[in-house]
């Protein structure tokens, strides 16, 4: 009976999840759960990646030292697009910037005075946005980074950690995906684009997929813990690639909704789709388990609710709490695109939204469960939006929305999705990221040979709850 632990990494929290294959299931229990959040570094956001490793490594150390656990492997899961640099000794220069950081704020508009718009989506399929990792470098290239002229390898969030595990610099297929860098349609870093922003390519590594071993962990590392030679899998090692990997669904005719801090709603194809449709619509290409690709759309999810509960410590509100206090209030007071630029990292992100409202003729939310609503009633609407995008550029129908993360737990938002795009909604697992995560190592080590056959030990595993449209879709309602 094997147990594998998955450290399941996003931009707000970190978990570290033990999952055991038996009997054509799996169980899973909860290790640890921590905090992590972007550091202001003067005028800066970077990623502690010293401070991760060592939390993931001290996990490591109680699991073996407290008896529960002896994991058959390893493997990690993060957020896209952020990457740390080494130097020619293989050393990090510096801790990775964060995604949010105001860099590179105007750097899309002046790249594309060098590569257009259309070229850029061409190569790579992916949806623009200011903080992929190709405008992270671009920026970074004009302000003169010391950091970019002494760096020799560039390995994106979990790719680092894998290293600081094992040693070993490779670069798995479905975080190299969210960059901006890769070309889908090739498997090869977009040489062009490169050249454009002035960086070497070769300080790219060698993509290797999901479901393979990256190396062992070092030797003092399985001394230090005890775990004895075990080895780091790369699973999905963006997070959302092991969730959609760990959806309960059957055949084709689906779409999935990735909720938590990120909403990214897309549908799973063999391919990618790159044509002057997903451009108009700004969808991504993203990699996915099994060959598969991931074409969706990033929506700005539950970051404005999380960055609105860091303003209202004093109450210390739980969340179920605030998702009552959402229901009681009337519908339709305001709408909000959770997209826009002006919540992207506001000081205070319950003035941004007032402002947003006012600025649009809107009622402002005056209350906490006015906030929390139009937060939710905003998602909704954005979600209702892209279903109908994908339904027009789609391989197959969309009969069903599966909703996996923490959004899946919410069932106020769920309804609300259910009737904003007039089908069925299905939520769970919550824990998707960490269950797609213990399931590819399981792969990776023999145990399960498809996505097909990895599908089926989720639904076995599970139990997700339907909700079905109450409320026709009306303007007037949303």
């Amino acid at each position: 009976m094997d147990t594998f632990i998955a450290f399941d990494l996003g931009a707000g929290s970190g978990r570290a999840i033990a999952g055991t294959l038996k009997d054509e299931k799996i169980a899973t229990e909860e290790i640890s759960r921590f905090d992590n959040s972007m550091i202001p570094v003067g005028k800066h956001f970077h990623w502690n990646i010293f401070g991760i490793y060592n939390t993931l490594r001290n996990i490591l150390k109680t699991c073996v030292q407290d008896g529960k656990y002896c994991p058959a492997s390893i493997g990690i899961d993060t957020w896209g697009v952020d990457f740390g640099l080494l130097a020619a000794d293989g050393s990090l220069l510096s801790q990775p910037y964060a995604y949010r950081d105001s860099q590179t704020n105007g750097m899309m508009e002046e790249f594309f005075k060098l590569v257009s718009r259309k070229r850029v989506y061409e190569l790579t399929g992916i949806q623009l946005m200011q903080i992929n990792s190709l405008f992270q470098l671009f920026a970074m290239k004009r302000n003169g980074s010391s950091l970019l002229a002494g760096a020799r390898n560039l390995l994106f969030m979990p790719d680092l950690l894998n290293y600081l595990f094992t040693g070993v610099k490779k670069a798995e297929f479905t975080i190299a995906s969210t960059s901006q860098l890769l070309n889908p349609q090739t498997m090869t870093w977009a040489v062009e684009l490169f050249e454009a922003v002035g960086a070497p390519v070769e300080i790219m590594q060698e993509i290797v997929m999901p479901g393979n071993v990256i190396g062992n962990i070092t030797d003092d590392i399985a001394k230090d813990t005890g775990t004895g030679t075990i080895p780091v899998v790369a699973t999905g090692s963006h997070d959302t690639a092991s969730a959609i990997a760990a959806i309960p669904a059957e055949g084709k005719n689906w779409a999935y909704l990735s909720s938590g801090t990120w909403s990214l709603m897309g549908v799973e194809t063999q391919k990618p789709i790159i044509n002057n449709e997903t451009q108009a619509m700004n969808l991504t290409n993203e990699g996915g388990v099994g060959g598969t690709f991931r074409l969706l759309k990033n929506i700005t999810g539950l970051w404005l609710l999380e960055q609105c509960r860091k303003e209202w410590t004093k109450e210390k509100y739980p969340y179920d709490q605030l998702v009552e206090m959402a229901k009681v209030e009337k519908p339709s007071r305001c709408i909000v695109d959770p997209d826009a630029h002006d919540f992207m990292n506001p000081e205070s992100m319950t003035e941004a939204i007032r402002k947003y409202c006012k600025n649009t003729g809107q009622k402002t939310p005056e209350t906490v469960g006015q906030t929390v609503r139009c937060i939710f009633e905003s998602l909704a609407v954005k979600y209702r939006d892209t279903m109908e995008m994908l339904k027009k550029v789609s391989p197959h129908p969309i009969e069903k929305l599966h909703v996996i993360g923490g959004g899946a737990k919410n069932d106020f938002l769920c309804q609300l999705t259910a009737d904003a795009i007039g089908m069925p909604v299905v939520a769970g697992p919550a824990e998707g990221a960490a269950t797609g995560n213990l399931l590819v190592q399981a792969m990776a080590l023999g145990r399960l040979s498809s996505l097909e056959e990895l599908r089926k030990i989720v639904r076995n595993s599970v139990e997700t709850k339907t909700f079905l449209p109450k409320k026709p879709i009306q303007e007037k309602y949303f």
